[in-house]
C-alpha cells in the first residue's frame, strides 16, 4: 500500500463531490481530525473504516486502497 496514493485518491474523490472533511467524517462516523490524517498520508485507515470510506465513495476497498 502506497500511503501517499492513497492519500491523493481520498481527497480526489472527496472534492469530487464537492464535500468537506467534516461531512465526510460526519458521514462515516469519524472525527474531522482523522480524515485531515488518512488525507495528508499520516495514517492508513483500520478495516472496518476502509469499508466505511469505500461504501461512502461508492467505490470497492480493492479500488480504493489497493490498486
Amino acid at each position: 500500500m502506497q500511503t501517499e496514493k492513497i492519500a491523493t485518491r481520498l481527497v480526489q474523490l472527496r472534492k469530487s463531490r464537492g464535500e468537506t472533511q467534516k461531512e465526510v467524517a460526519d458521514a462515516i462516523g469519524v472525527e474531522t481530525m482523522t480524515i485531515s490524517y488518512y488525507e495528508s498520508g499520516q495514517r492508513i485507515p483500520r478495516d472496518e473504516i476502509k469499508i466505511k470510506l469505500a461504501n461512502h465513495y461508492d467505490v470497492s476497498v480493492q479500488t480504493l486502497f489497493f490498486d
